[in-house]
């Protein structure tokens, strides 16, 4: 076992938070509790050389697309220590790689928020530029079955009116 190994493992048991093995050799993977977006899965894998981080924000949007990245490109400029990034299927992902000999406890409660605040904080906004037209198609269907709008409730100001989708 590796000393960041060890690290990491020491940092998840004392922060409480709960992993389970990757399908990679060192990787952990956990799931970060959000408000915005309900959880953020990561991934750390330890290497030799350095600790890999990667979680899954938000899926290719349905629309507005150059409006949608260009968001995320200037949220780069003030996101410490990662960067999103996009694989091929548009993807939208947290990522970054450093030293490992940096990886220490309150490296690793850092770029865990960080993680966290680049997934959750923007979350909606990011919706509300990628996927507005499905969001409100989903809105009138729920209006019109009377059924509940408790998960598109953060969006009643863009979605409460009826829209002609014809």
């Amino acid at each position: 076992m590796s000393e960041l190994t060890t690290s990491i493992e020491g940092f998840l048991a004392e922060a409480g938070i709960e992993w389970e093995p990757g399908a990679r050799d060192g990787e952990f993977v956990l799931t970060l509790p959000g408000e915005k977006k309900l959880k953020t899965v990561v991934s750390l894998v330890a290497g030799q050389d350095a600790l890999s981080v990667s979680a899954f924000v938000i899926r290719n949007p349905d629309e507005n697309h150059e409006r949608f990245y260009r968001f995320l490109l200037r949220k780069n400029l003030r996101l410490p220590g990662l960067a999103y990034s996009v694989d091929k299927a548009g993807d939208v992902y947290v990522t970054g790689r450093v030293p490992a000999g940096g990886v220490d406890a309150a490296y690793l409660d850092q770029i865990l928020g960080v993680v966290l605040e680049a997934a959750d904080a923007h979350f909606n906004e990011l919706l509300a530029i990628g996927f507005l037209t499905s969001m409100q198609k989903e809105w009138d269907w729920r209006v019109s079955r009377g059924e509940s709008l408790r998960n598109l409730e953060a969006f009643r100001s863009l979605l409460d009116h009826p829209v002609d989708h014809g």
